[in-house]
């Protein structure tokens, strides 16, 4: 395990695919974890904005999902109890659209067996379809979210905190005032 985020920030295997993408970008995996972080949050794929920064949820999404966590930078950022690990640990690209293309299923094939036998997390945040997808089965989101007390107490199906969902968190309003105050208190006993 001890080179395992080595060897992931090592990978190119999509070098030939990201080539191809209207960034036409190289691939920049972001392995942000150590064993014994009691903490993992899943994510689908870091964006344009971690790609360049080299630090997950660096953005406007990481703001959001640290104020639904309840937790300041410094405790996300502390690898030793926070590990973050997508489904695919490079910015998969845009397309001609400039829409976000989806985690390249070859990094979880690659690396997601290894990665969970690694890590032993006491809480699990299961970040939009894709995460929850691989890690539950499930296909819909807005139900797998709605249906979160089924996966407590120690998983929790979250959509993805980015900007393009705060039409969904108000037509959801019970994600604020039912799931969070849990999730909060369950992310501080983690810790």
């Amino acid at each position: 395990m001890d080179d395992l985020p080595q060897r992931i920030k090592a990978c190119r295997l999509c070098a030939e695919r990201f080539a191809l993408t209207a960034t036409a970008h190289r691939p920049r995996p972001v392995a942000w974890f150590q064993p014994g972080a009691r903490i993992m949050v899943v994510g689908q794929a870091p964006g344009m904005q971690v790609h360049q920064k080299g630090r997950p949820f660096a953005d406007r999404s990481g703001v959001r999902l640290r104020d639904w966590m309840g937790v300041d930078e410094a405790t996300f950022y502390d690898r030793e109890r926070i590990a973050v690990v997508p489904m695919a640990f490079c910015f998969p690209g845009y397309d001609a659209k400039g829409s976000d293309l989806p985690p390249p299923k070859i990094c979880a094939a690659t690396w997601r067996d290894e990665v969970m036998a690694a890590l032993d997390p006491h809480v699990t945040l299961l970040i939009g379809g894709y995460a929850q997808a691989w890690h539950l089965g499930t296909r819909n989101v807005t139900d797998t979210v709605s249906r979160w007390r089924d996966y407590g107490p120690d998983v929790f199906p979250l959509p993805h905190p980015s900007w393009r969902n705060t039409g969904w968190l108000r037509r959801n309003p019970w994600f604020e005032t039912d799931l969070l105050p849990v999730l909060r208190k369950r992310v501080q006993e983690a810790l």
